[in-house]
């Protein structure tokens, strides 16, 4: 699990209201915006890019942005390089930095080769954040516009507006109430980024004139993204945004996340139903001793054992159940599905299942596993789960009797129901009191009726036998370069995203099965992406990861396993070395 000291997120504390046993609906104490700045964890250091090269509209407050985010660094252990010379653009440049920001940038600011290194950048899973006028760049080149996720289209003039933030997990966005009261020049874009990036906040266009976006209108978001990520706020024009305590947080929470510091559930989300949105509890019942404050539109445990039921619904058939949850330190809770409706808080113990929050315990009662029953997956649980003091999101996905677990928009668990007194397609959700001294918070619970959303892509380590990683040779790009086992490292090389549409890839180019064969021993590469059987790659429950076309597996060849052994196709056999771990 990655170390970490306690974290601070600086928000307020708020008055808290008890929900007793059976409480009626109560409204909830609302905060003010946190104002904190300081880094919610120990990151390690690191450095970041900032460029703000403008070929049209300059705006007065980069030089202000630039001192933040400068000061920012200072505070939160990581080095801020600002250009405005695009030369810096080139592939050995870039590598040494975690992240690229794009201060309010304008116009075409790249040559075709700095593009293209920029691109490879990300591919190796680079972060990019874009600030204000970033979404007023490169209008010609669609992979900034994906990456971006929506490009400028006009502007009213600045003035107040209540932006509404979606997402009170995300760090960029944590800090936040329900709702933020600023000032700034509000963008329209050409396109709704809802569909393919994770809305953090929108804009109420009621609350000010000249939107255009008819009521659906994001200014903040992030996205997983070509093996990157990517986080965009249209904040930023004014001078003053820069001085604001809760903007420059949220600017250090996009970074933090583009960086990899902190994760986040960063796939679109539509289609999901409030049963607890911070500010109402009707529906829900306490069984069982201890109770959950209500303060800042956020339930905190209290004593226990109890469990606080959605008493309004059972539900049944396929369904995704999404919450945000943060532990204060050690602590324990946990996420009940498919029980019956009791004032017995046992009830939903003996008759449901527990997804356990409380890292430290063993591993089928630690965070992500189903209580008693089934492991998380260990090390993808730990690649995903923030630390004490920083909020994650579980999806909980039904389909059937299978339960999937995702972590932070990773999944971490598949278990499948067998036992016949027991049923995940019927009963009811809660959450958890565990007793004493467990400080466990929610926030944001949701449903979606009919299952979930399909992961997006995802980044990261591809693990193998004796823990080492699927290793790209020399980090060389050529088509047919040798794929290998290596210590882990953290090097491109080793970064593979899983775009979800079967392949997976590296260096911005795909594994591919050698000449499309099927035998066994036939050489494992790294190869231009060209959609063939050869590139597809389907991870199975026992964890080994198959060629569809051939019917065999990615296999660590030998028995020895040290750093350089190629990785090739072979006969599935589920031994340790067919066993991965993927992003």
């Amino acid at each position: 699990m990655r170390t970490y000291l306690k974290a601070a997120l600086g928000l307020f504390a708020g008055a808290a209201l008890c929900l007793a046993p059976q409480a009626a609906a109560l409204p909830a104490a609302m905060s003010p915006p946190s104002t904190a700045e300081a880094r919610a964890a120990a990151d390690p250091a690191y450095k970041i890019l900032v460029f703000s090269k403008t070929a049209g509209f300059r705006h007065s407050s980069i030089d202000d942005g630039i001192t933040a985010l400068r000061d920012l660094g200072t505070a939160n252990n990581f080095t801020v390089d600002a250009t405005e010379d695009a030369q810096a653009f080139t592939t050995a440049n870039l590598a040494q930095y975690k992240v690229v920001v794009f201060l309010s940038t304008t116009g075409d600011v790249l040559t075709a080769a700095q593009q293209t290194a920029f691109e490879q950048y990300v591919q190796g899973g680079g972060g990019y954040v874009g600030i204000h006028a970033a979404a007023d760049t490169e209008y010609d080149w669609p992979f900034y516009a994906g990456l971006a996720g929506a490009l400028f289209h006009s502007h009213p003039a600045v003035q107040s507006a209540t932006v509404k933030v979606e997402d009170r997990a995300h760090d960029a966005t944590a800090h936040l109430g329900g709702s933020w009261q600023r000032t700034d020049e509000w963008y329209n874009y050409r396109t709704n980024p809802r569909t393919t990036a994770h809305v953090l906040a929108s804009l109420d266009e009621s609350s000010y004139a000249g939107g255009n976006m008819a009521g659906d209108h994001p200014i903040a978001w992030c996205k997983d993204y070509q093996g990157g990520r990517a986080f965009y706020t249209g904040g930023g024009h004014t001078d003053e945004s820069y001085t604001e305590p809760a903007f420059r947080r949220h600017l250090l929470g996009g970074i933090r996340w583009a960086a990899g510091m902190t994760d986040a559930d960063c796939r679109p989300e539509t289609g999901y139903t409030a049963l607890f949105d911070g500010s109402s509890t009707t529906g829900w019942k306490q069984a069982g001793p201890g109770s959950f404050t209500l303060a800042d539109g956020t339930l905190t445990s209290v004593g226990g054992l109890g469990v606080f039921w959605y008493s309004a619904k059972e539900f049944t058939g396929d369904y995704s159940l999404k919450l945000d949850w943060k532990a204060a330190g050690d602590d324990n809770s946990g996420v009940f599905v498919g029980f019956p409706a009791s004032d017995d808080p046992w009830s939903a113990v003996d008759n449901g299942y527990e997804i356990q929050i409380d890292a430290t315990d063993s591993a089928d009662r630690t965070t992500g596993a189903v209580y008693g029953f089934r492991s998380a997956d260990i090390a993808a649980r730990d690649a995903a789960l923030n630390p004490p003091g920083e909020w994650n999101t579980y999806e909980l996905r039904v389909t059937g009797e299978r339960l999937e677990i995702f972590l932070n928009g990773r999944k971490i668990n598949d278990f499948t129901n067998t036992d016949p007194a027991r049923s995940l397609r019927q009963g009811h959700i809660g959450i958890q009191n565990h007793g004493d001294g467990d400080d466990v918070s929610f926030r944001n619970i949701r449903v979606k009726q009919g299952g979930g959303q399909e992961p997006g892509p995802r980044s990261g380590e591809v693990k193998g036998v004796n823990g080492k990683c699927l290793d790209v040779d020399g980090s060389q790009t050529a088509d047919g370069t040798k794929v290998q086992l290596w210590t882990c490292g953290g090097s491109s090389a080793q970064k593979w995203t899983v775009p979800g549409d079967g392949t997976l890839k590296a260096l911005g180019k795909c594994l591919d099965v050698s000449g499309g064969g099927s035998a066994d021993g036939t050489r494992i590469q790294l190869w231009t992406c060209n959609g063939t059987g050869a590139q597809k790659w389907a991870p199975q429950s026992d964890g080994t990861v198959r060629n569809p076309q051939s019917g065999k597996c990615l296999d660590a060849s030998g028995g020895t396993w040290n750093d350089g052994t190629p990785v090739h196709l072979w006969t599935c056999h589920t031994g340790p070395n067919q066993k991965w771990t993927l992003p």
